[in-house]
């Protein structure tokens, strides 16, 4: 019997790697020597690219960028091979990096996500994937196309900084200045979100408040993202609220899809490509996975379902090992998923599971690994 372990972290306790080393430990418990592997696994959002250097032993990139309110952020991102790098918008221009009480979407930045995308075009990658989850700007993209060289002008020709408060002042673009070497790049965007730029479902409505903006500021950051869009529209022919996902990341999605020629695509199906997950369920008889919490979301764009679908369409049998499990949960059965269990075995507050986290999913894990052992039996 092979197993093969591939959970997502639970948020704030367990990573991923530590889920395959008590699910390892557990296996060899009930099964004594067990075949198994483990690699990490993420959606597309926090902890994407360690996942994914982690998964194809790559290496990490260090670089010095800017961050959402142009401080100085020492970032990185993943080298996966020669030709391939994954990054992590959340890295440079992510909410965390910026304290709850200075969160304002009118001044943040995607400056230093175009930092770390021109630092990969200058090593020479061409195979970039790009997360962005977590982002903390609603600039439509714009400071992170100014650090490849795209102007953004207001009506006397004079050049924006290109933050979420200029959006309403843009009047030209300028793409001259683009670097030339993304044109010879495949550009995958990781987005699970069909937000449109613009209106009630769009970037400023959606995700600006979570940002720092009050019902005002998201009525001036929305203006603003209508006319930013006009002016799209009006040099590319292209209506950025028709593509699916350009809402995400505070508008970054349209900017990557229009000015660079990305192109979108789920999160977890963009990492299970990456780390080659299909050539590794040769000869697996059982898949492990699992999320902090199991519920009705689990069958959006999540690690269980892209997993399960995987396993599904190669006939491998997969669980799923959570923390928790909420309305919808049993959805997840339609996609692959078996069962699930949770590492949660009686009443208890939140601050007690995450205590004793690790010691709750080993025991779920080994709950769960008899119940298998019984079924082997049977």
């Amino acid at each position: 019997m092979k197993l093969l372990f591939a959970s997502d972290s639970f948020k704030g306790t367990l990573s991923s790697a530590q889920t395959i080393d008590l699910l390892g430990k557990a296996a060899k418990e009930i099964f004594g020597h067990c075949q198994w592997e483990g690699i990490p696994v993420a959606d597309g959002g926090e902890g994407t690219a360690d996942a994914v250097i982690a998964a194809v032993r790559g290496e990490k990139v260090h670089v010095t960028v800017h961050g959402p309110l142009m401080e100085t952020v020492h970032a990185y991102y993943g080298s996966l091979d020669e030709k391939r790098a994954i990054i992590e918008m959340a890295a440079a221009s992510g909410l965390t990096l910026i304290p709850e009480s200075q969160r304002d979407p009118r001044i943040t930045t995607s400056f230093g996500t175009g930092e770390m995308i021109k630092d990969a075009l200058k090593r020479g990658f061409t195979d970039i994937s790009i997360a962005i989850g977590g982002s903390a700007t609603n600039d439509g993209g714009m400071g992170c196309m100014r650090a490849l060289g795209v102007r953004f002008l207001d009506d006397k020709g004079e050049e924006l900084n290109g933050t979420g408060e200029d959006l309403i002042r843009v009047s030209a673009i300028d793409v001259s200045g683009l670097d030339p070497r993304i044109s010879h790049v495949k550009l995958t965007v990781m987005c699970d979100v069909n937000n449109p730029l613009c209106g009630p479902d769009g970037a400023a409505y959606t995700f600006g408040k979570q940002k720092g903006g009050t019902p005002p500021v998201l009525d001036q950051l929305e203006k603003g993202m209508e006319n930013y869009r006009n002016i799209i529209m009006q040099k590319f022919g292209t209506n950025p609220d028709e593509i699916p996902g350009s809402g995400a990341a505070g508008g970054l999605g349209a900017a990557l899809c229009v000015f660079l020629g990305g192109q979108l695509k789920s999160g977890i199906e963009t990492v299970l490509d990456l780390i080659d997950f299909d050539s590794r369920l040769e000869g697996v008889s059982l898949v492990v996975t699992g999320e902090g919490r199991a519920d009705w979301q689990s069958c959006f764009g999540k690690v269980m379902q892209g997993i399960g679908q995987r396993c599904k369409k190669r006939g491998v049998a997969a669980v799923a090992l959570t923390g928790s499990m909420g309305p919808g949960a049993e959805k997840i059965y339609d996609y692959g998923i078996r069962s699930i269990m949770t590492s949660v075995n009686g009443v208890m507050d939140l601050n007690e599971a995450f205590e004793r986290a690790e010691d709750l999913y080993y025991q779920g894990a080994i709950r769960m690994f008899r119940l298998i052992s019984l079924g082997m039996e049977l």
